[in-house]
């Protein structure tokens, strides 16, 4: 009997079913207690050893290398509640060491881990298809590290926290380019700027902006210039702060300066000479901030090779109306509202504009250097094509003797900015 009692536990061992126990060696399954692992692979010792697929109640898994019962080694692991999965290296169930993670919702990671977090050097595509290459710590960019964003721009420089800061240079796809010191992600320090159109800007940056940007600009010297028609004069452009001095920080802007004609409402008759303007070659004045409208003006050059100012001038001589035809135009109102003759001062104008023909202007262009800009030997140059002049009596006696006294005849000489009216200088 005791033997037969001795004999029956034994017997009821051999026939417990073995998942209730892990296996010792080899291949085999095993599911746990609490039923939301189950493992199926090698063992070793009664522990989890070799290759193998441990599964998840909620559908996550992990298939891979074990050791001592430990997810260790190479292996791929797949997050049921986010869609991420990782293939790479694993250290006590955690990614560790180098390896790839695809991101559900888009973009993925490969590089070095630490605890399941981006740490160390790597390359990461966002969602967005931005790429980064560099050094990671706690799951963010920190440190030395390259960027190529969505709309083309490049940086490469220093991180923190997953913000640009220290020293950096970023390489816009306009071609415009900064280096220099970087605070929460924006300018912030010393650094240069240099625009795509040339410009270039040194100096300090706080916020994104510039401390000693050009706010505005100023052609230094008098207010009123007199200017004669074919005579030379220099024009100094400065670029200027909002305090007034020279914004010395600026490079390469390119200016542009033109002459201008005002547009005026004269009398039948008056003291001075204007255009009579071809009805073809009638345009549209342009605005001007000192509220007036003008028409340009081409500026000529002794370099530019073109037509002499007293070579224009005998050319424009030829186009006057003849004796008999000039009595009758005056007696008409048919020309007000036309052009002042060229006397104005020329103004600036940062882009090129068309004039209706090509003037011969090579100095036209200046390109600033240390915030200023010198126009050198500027001229007026000959009226442009359908700009006739016509000259306005000074009083009507001398309709009497058909001799007029002012304007542009034989054997009188180009009249200067004295002769016009002061709103027009």
């Amino acid at each position: 009997m005791a033997a037969a009692g001795g004999g029956n536990p034994s017997s009821s061992r051999s026939f417990r079913d073995p998942r209730r126990r892990p296996p010792r060696e080899g291949y085999g399954v095993y599911v746990y207690p609490n039923s939301f692992f189950r493992y199926e692979g090698e063992w070793k010792g009664g522990k989890k050893h070799g290759w193998g697929k441990l599964l998840f109640k909620d559908g996550s898994y992990y298939e891979g290398e074990f050791v001592d019962g430990e997810i260790t080694g190479e292996g791929c692991r797949l997050w049921a509640s986010s869609g991420n999965t990782y293939s790479g290296q694993f250290v006590l169930g955690e990614p560790q060491g180098h390896g790839i993670m695809k991101y559900k919702a888009g973009g993925h990671y490969e590089g070095e881990l630490s605890h399941g977090a981006r740490e160390g050097h790597g390359h990461l595509v966002d969602p967005d298809g931005q790429a980064y290459w560099g050094s990671f710590h706690d799951n963010k960019r920190h440190g030395q590290g390259h960027m190529v964003f969505q709309n083309g721009d490049k940086y490469e420089g220093n991180w923190v926290q997953d913000r640009r800061q220290g020293h950096g240079v970023l390489c816009r796809a306009d071609g415009s380019t900064y280096e220099g010191q970087w605070h929460s992600d924006v300018f912030s320090g010393l650094g240069n700027m240099t625009h795509c159109s040339g410009a270039i800007y040194r100096g300090m940056w706080i916020n994104g902006h510039p401390v000693a940007q050009a706010k505005r600009i100023v052609i230094t010297g008098p207010e009123v210039m007199d200017v004669a028609q074919g005579s030379s004069f220099t024009l100094s452009v400065q670029l200027q702060q909002d305090n007034g001095e020279v914004a010395k920080g600026e490079d390469g802007r390119v200016l542009k300066i033109s002459a201008g004609v005002r547009y005026v409402q004269l009398p039948a008759y008056s003291e001075v000479s204007f255009f009579k303007v071809n009805k073809d070659s009638q345009e549209t004045p342009i605005q001007t901030p000192f509220g007036f409208d003008c028409i340009a003006y081409p500026l000529w050059s002794p370099k530019s090779g073109g037509l002499e100012p007293r070579a224009a001038l005998e050319s424009a001589r030829d186009l006057l109306p003849p004796k008999g035809e000039l009595e009758p135009a005056l007696a008409s109102n048919t020309f007000r509202g036309q052009r002042d003759i060229p006397g104005g001062v020329p103004g600036e104008n940062s882009s090129p504009s068309s004039w209706g023909l090509k003037p011969q202007c090579p100095e036209d262009c200046q390109r600033v250097e240390q915030g200023c800009a010198q126009f050198s030997d500027v001229r007026l140059g000959p009226p442009p094509p359908g700009y006739s002049p016509v000259f306005f009596l000074n009083d009507p006696r001398e309709k009497a003797d058909g001799r007029p006294r002012g304007g542009l005849g034989p054997g009188r000489t180009t009249p200067t900015m004295q002769d016009l009216p002061g709103g027009s200088r």
